[in-house]
């Protein structure tokens, strides 16, 4: 029998949640700066919309390439030193696309260095939170993986009146100085390690996984990357395009600000409840709630485009998508062991960034196919639908298991 062991959640963990939470919220600047100015930098290259997203596109790939190679750093030395690397690159990065001559080197650049750069303060500060709580660890997942919402709540709005004030290239070079001013000394926080003491059954994460759903842990891990890929196509749509949309409504590029602004601030709400369901009922339960949820959503956006309905639409959906992500996180923790949470973590959630980024591209595309949002939204819906049937099949799986078991006893 094994002996109880005392949590290992003190104060310092919730200060720890704390500071990651802000710092994710200046850093994940990089996810929502080019939503903001897509728009504008549409127009000063003179390009199609596709192409105007590809700057996007190529951040969001960036950012999981990023997500992935910082978070297997922090399992061998800390999330400090990546952390701390990262911020620097994002922020030259801002300082240098602020001169970029055409928009190809606008969108590499933006790839390499916002995109690398900004992924430290997403996936790998989820995977660090994690590995400071035990009786909230649903909770604490949720909260942290709320600074990617906050961000999109403080950023847009910001980004947008500077933008009309000054042009995108010199509000560029405000944000790099502003994260750079900010981040790194709020990082020094961070500089305490974990120290694992955890039950001799979390240490062989082949028997965790495969007692959990009878897969092996690769083929799991690649399981849970291909859900999370279908999921954030469909989610890209909406958060990738909701400005251009609205300027192509004749709302204007403002209210698209505000829009997206609503969404993730919902969505920030949603991290709160969602984090308490996680902690009730597991993470693929809740992941299919919030797949299902994000789907009607979806739905919502084809027969209403008014002012007030695409608020309030926008809203709902916020508060569908909030629960996805912290899923994939707690699904993770559930079924590998702590040591490797940094790289686990972040592929799961970094794979996710490569939804974001396809769908980004391929919403617009479509949209320059078809000249409207209608057929990218049916696409999104398709890509959830997938994901859906995925998380369906998994639970499946684990009910099985957890049968087989209870029959072998």
């Amino acid at each position: 029998m094994l002996p109880e062991l005392r949590s290992i959640e003190t104060s310092y963990s919730w200060i720890r949640l704390a500071v990651s939470i802000t710092l994710s919220t200046l850093g994940c600047v990089g996810m929502w700066s080019l939503v903001v100015a897509l728009p504008a930098v549409q127009a000063d290259f003179n390009v199609a919309r596709a192409d105007a997203a590809l700057p996007y596109t190529f951040t969001m790939i960036g950012f999981m390439i990023g997500g992935i190679f910082v978070g297997r750093l922090a399992d061998r030395f800390g999330i400090l030193p990546p952390l701390a690397g990262g911020t620097i690159l994002m922020s030259l990065g801002y300082v240098i696309t602020a001169t970029a001559p055409s928009l190809p080197i606008f969108a590499v650049v933006s790839g390499v260095t916002i995109g690398l750069g900004s992924a430290a303060s997403f996936a790998p500060l989820v995977a660090d939170a994690s590995l400071w709580f035990d009786r909230h660890r649903g909770l604490a997942i949720s909260l942290a993986t709320a600074g990617s919402s906050l961000a999109g709540v403080v950023w847009p709005p910001i980004i947008q009146h500077f933008i009309a004030e000054v042009g995108w290239r010199q509000t560029h070079i405000g944000i790099g100085v502003f994260c750079l001013a900010t981040m790194l000394p709020l990082s020094l926080l961070l500089l305490r390690r974990p120290v694992f003491h955890k039950p001799a059954a979390e240490v062989a994460s082949t028997g965790m996984t495969i007692q959990a759903v009878g897969l092996t842990p690769g083929v799991t891990q690649g399981l849970l990357a291909f859900a999370g890929l279908c999921c954030c196509v469909a989610m890209s749509m909406p958060q990738a395009h909701l400005v251009a949309y609205c300027g192509d409504l004749g709302y204007g590029a403002a209210r698209g600000a505000e829009m997206l602004a609503v969404m993730l601030g919902f969505g920030v709400t949603s991290r709160l409840i969602f984090g308490w369901v996680l902690n009730l009922i597991g993470g693929l339960p809740t992941l299919l709630l919030g797949s299902t949820m994000q789907a009607i959503a979806l739905v919502l956006y084809l027969p209403f485009d008014g002012l007030v309905s695409l608020y309030v639409i926008s809203a709902f959906f916020g508060l569908a998508q909030g629960g996805i992500v912290p899923s994939y996180a707690v699904i993770i923790r559930e079924l590998f062991p702590a040591q490797e949470a940094g790289f686990r973590v972040s592929l799961a959630i970094s794979v996710t960034l490569a939804g974001m980024a396809l769908g980004g591209w391929l919403a617009g595309a479509i949209y320059d196919w078809t000249g409207s949002y209608s057929a990218a939204l049916v696409n999104g819906i398709a890509w959830n639908v997938v994901n859906m049937a995925t998380v369906v099949w998994l639970l499946r799986r684990k009910r099985q298991q957890a049968v087989g078991a209870l029959a072998a006893v």
